[in-house]
């Protein structure tokens, strides 16, 4: 009996196929190197400001406690950047578009708040705003660029609040971490087309004495930020405290007052702390701008005042950092004197050596 064949045997051998691999391009980390001197000698573009002297381009958090009035402030800035009308009552700004993300109000209340700052002045075309919008790591920051690519005039974006567009933390990530990514988001928005971007921001309840350590969240949050503001205003009063730290502005305080009438904020002239001190310490430090290193006793016998409750408003008040004591019992008026990082030459007061 012949053999029968089979064309299809045997079976062809299956042979997988090579596996490669792509190795990812050699990246230079020396590529973007500077030497000194080449550093040097590069002539850079000034940072651009969205308001002159307080908010230049980067990442800036404006922080407050709850009905501080921060909201309304960021509202101010957004209108007169977008109608190229000064701010704050002194401060002229150049126009340009703005983005403001009202992720707390509702179009009825900013209509309203918009009303009262603008009076009978046009609302400006060029403000842009929404209540609701994506979170930034689920599309919110793509969709921010977008508008941006569009309109190579903005200036301004603003995200009030900032809690409403972090998103949620990938699990397992320490929070310090979380926070700097968050953060990281949103700067790379403002570095990437080189305009301000405000986040607005919370304070905690409890003080401390450096207000950075204030913000709510770790210290991711400050860590990133180019600058911050923290704006301290006690409930029931006009007059604040605006607090500004940051890497291409001065760390200064700027005495602040709001007009609930037309929903503006204002700076002030002077000292901040003329503006937040009333009573006996106003009157106290009034005088001890007339005659430093007085005594509690010569200020109370110039004043006409009880010596003992001259006396304990001069403690406290030194407690306060509102005046400077010395070890004798004399006492001074806290400001600085112009030259970075001294207090006036007191004596028995050892300079201080905190840049202003």
């Amino acid at each position: 009996m012949a053999d029968v064949i089979y064309p299809d045997w045997p079976p062809p051998l299956e042979v997988e196929p090579e596996q490669t691999t792509t190795r990812p391009a050699k990246v230079d980390p020396f590529a973007k190197a500077w030497t000194a001197d080449r550093l040097m000698a590069e002539t850079f573009a000034p940072p651009r400001w969205a308001v002159p002297g307080l908010i230049p381009e980067g990442l800036s958090l404006l922080a407050g406690a709850p009905k501080a009035g921060k909201s309304w402030l960021a509202l101010n800035l957004a209108l007169g950047i977008a109608a190229g009308t000064p701010v704050l009552g002194e401060v002229d700004v150049d126009p340009g578009q703005v983005l403001y993300l009202a992720l707390e109000d509702t179009p009825r209340r900013l209509q309203n708040r918009m009303g009262k700052i603008l009076g009978d002045a046009p609302a400006p075309a060029g403000l842009t705003l929404l209540t609701e919008f994506p979170t930034l790591p689920a599309g919110g920051a793509d969709a921010i660029r977008g508008w941006l690519d569009t309109r190579h005039d903005a200036r301004l974006v603003v995200i009030d609040v900032f809690a409403k567009m972090r998103g949620n933390s990938a699990p397992g990530v320490n929070p310090y971490d979380a926070d700097y990514a968050a953060m990281g988001r949103a700067k790379s928005i403002a570095d990437q087309y080189g305009i301000a971007v405000i986040l607005v921001h919370h304070l905690r309840k409890m003080a401390a004495d450096d207000f950075t350590a204030e913000l709510s969240g770790t210290n991711g949050v400050a860590g990133a930020a180019d600058t911050i503001m923290a704006l301290k205003r006690p409930r029931g009063e006009a007059d604040g405290v605006l607090h500004i730290t940051g890497r291409d502005v001065d760390e200064a305080e700027r005495a602040m007052r709001f007009h609930p009438d037309n929903g503006t904020w204002e700076l002030l002239a002077g000292p901040a702390l003329d503006h937040i001190v009333s009573g006996t310490r106003a009157a106290v430090l009034a005088y001890l701008r007339k005659v430093p290193g007085a005594s509690p006793k010569e200020i109370s016998d110039a004043l006409g005042e009880d010596r003992e409750s001259v006396r304990k408003t001069c403690t406290r008040m030194a407690a306060d950092d509102q005046l400077r004591r010395t070890p004798a019992g004399r006492y001074y008026p806290p400001e600085r004197t112009e030259t970075p990082g001294l207090w006036p030459a007191v004596p028995g007061v050892p300079p201080s050596q905190t840049p202003t």
